[in-house]
This record gives structure tokens, sequence and C-alpha cells, in this order.
């Protein structure tokens, strides 16, 4: 068992940790937290011996687009994925009982994922804040009373708190793919990828004004047996109309899929590899409405 630095974006007890010890599961861990993404790019960049994980996609509310920008832009790269189940426990300081609860702190999107539940309490206030965990963090530090935070399950563990109500989140399959990233001068990229049969890939390119120019380049993919699961366009700053695609892409054979890049690099601009990785693994767990194992359910 080694231990690894792992930077994520929020404080102990985020989802971000949780994705981080189910993907490193045979390590030992030491989180280094980040206020914000920029600051977690920051600190990979300055120390390439830390690992970082990063929220890219939800299946409710879609693509996370800053942090498609911040991973170009920092010359790191992807070399895994987790997809995390997310839930969200309503909890408050030891004691106490929903009906003493008049605020309610959480992530914006924490808080628009279980506005259904609090339908049934009118009288408590939503408050957005900067982190689930760190709502946690704060009604502890400050011993307050009357005051419930919205978090991971993690986060009780962490900041001593009572979860008084389980997973409200209204939406059963809420799921958020993380990317595991790190410097491309890492010796230990290489331990990584040698025990997981590289089968994905993401990456960037942008296509010239011209007729067909991204269905040639699909039919291309398709040619090759490359399966496109993700296309994401971002426009391309200051270039007005023109746009940048993050692609990702599954194969089966390695060399045709290297094969297939070689052939669509004519028909494109700065085609870019970020990364090239196992396909990731999910948490797994049960919804609540068919009883069957999210293994064998589509999250997207």
């Amino acid at each position: 068992m080694s231990l690894r630095k792992v930077a994520i974006q929020g404080g102990a007890g985020s989802n971000h940790e949780i994705a981080a010890n189910a993907f490193f599961e045979e390590d030992s861990l030491e989180m280094v937290p980040c206020e914000s993404f920029p600051e977690l790019f920051d600190t990979l960049k300055s120390d390439n011996s830390i690992y970082g994980i990063v929220a890219i996609e939800n299946t409710l509310v879609g693509s996370i687009l800053e942090n498609y920008t911040l991973l170009k832009d920092s010359g790191l790269v992807i070399i895994g994925e987790y997809k995390l189940r997310i839930k969200h426990q309503l909890m408050t300081l030891p004691g106490q009982k929903i009906e003493d609860i008049t605020e309610v702190h959480s992530h914006p999107m924490a808080l628009a994922q279980c506005r259904q539940f609090f339908k049934d309490y009118p009288h408590i206030k939503l408050i957005s804040a900067d982190d689930t965990a760190l709502s946690a963090k704060r009604i502890n530090d400050g011993q307050l009373t009357g005051v419930a935070a919205i978090a991971p399950d993690l986060a009780a563990e962490q900041y001593n708190m009572e979860i008084i109500a389980q997973d409200i989140e209204t939406n059963k399959r809420n799921f958020t793919r993380f990317l595991i990233v790190s410097d491309r001068g890492k010796t230990e990229v290489d331990d990584l990828l040698i025990n997981n049969k590289i089968n994905k890939s993401s990456i960037v390119f942008a296509l010239p004004h011209s007729e067909g120019s991204l269905s040639k380049v699909l039919s291309i993919l398709a040619f090759y047996n490359i399966n496109l699961t993700k296309i994401q366009s971002l426009p391309v700053v200051g270039q007005e109309w023109e746009y940048l695609f993050y692609v990702d892409l599954i194969f089966e054979d390695y060399i045709r899929y290297k094969q297939s890049l070689d052939a669509i690099k004519p028909l494109t601009k700065g085609l870019q590899s970020l990364g090239e990785y196992h396909v990731g693994k999910r948490s797994f767990d049960t919804v609540s409405n068919d009883n069957k194992p999210l293994s064998e359910q589509k999250t997207f």
C-alpha cells in the first residue's frame, strides 16, 4: 500500500474525497483541500507529486464547463475516472429534530436536488453556500443550533454531525463523473495505467468552417470502430462562431484507435489528447423505484 496525495475541491467529507477513496481503493491517501477548481489545478502544477480529482459532469445538470477549459489549458493529463452515485443527507448537531430546524445550508446544486423534500417543511429556509461538506463543518465549528446542512454521509463522520433525514435527493439516478488528473512527467502514472487496460480517451479539437466538417470526423471514427460516448462544444474565446469540441472515445483496439487519430488530424485544428485511461468504475447502489442494481443501468 502506497501513500498518495490527492487534491480535492471542497473540504474533508466532500463527494470529491469519497470518489478519491473509491478510485484509489488500495492506497492510503492524504487529501489536499482546495477552495476552487482553479486553485486545484494551480496546486497540481506547483507540485507534480499530487494527483487531482475533478468533477466533470453530472447526470442531472450536465457538464461542468469551466473544468473542460481548465483541463485543456493546464497541460495535465487524465489518468482515470470514477462515477459516483450522489446521495444527500440532512445533518445537524446531535440531539436535534427536523422540527427544530429553521435554516438549511448547502451548495446550490445540492439544494436544488433536494427541493422536493423540503416542500413538506415550508418553515425551513434554504441558504446557498460554497460547499456541502464545509457547510457541515461551519455548523460544528460554531455549534449552531436550529441550522442543518445537506452533505455526504462522510461529512457527518468528519464533523460529528447527526443525520436526521437520509437520502433526501429527489432523483436516485444522480451520478457525477470525476476525472483523475496528473502531471505528464509523473513516474507513478505508469504504475496506474499498466494495471488497467487503456480503452478510453478524451480529445479536443477545433474544426474549419466548411460543410460537413464534423460529420466527416465522426464518420472516420465510426469506420475505425471507435465509440463516441460524449461530445461537448465550447466557443473559442475571441473567435466568433468558432468552437472547440471535447470528445470522449471508447475502443477495443488501441492500434486502430491511434490510426483513427492520424486519420482525423488533417481534418481538425489543434487536435490534442487530454488523456488515455481505463473506462471508470462506478459506485454500486440500488434505486428505489425499480430496485435494479445501478451496475446494470445506463447512466449517460
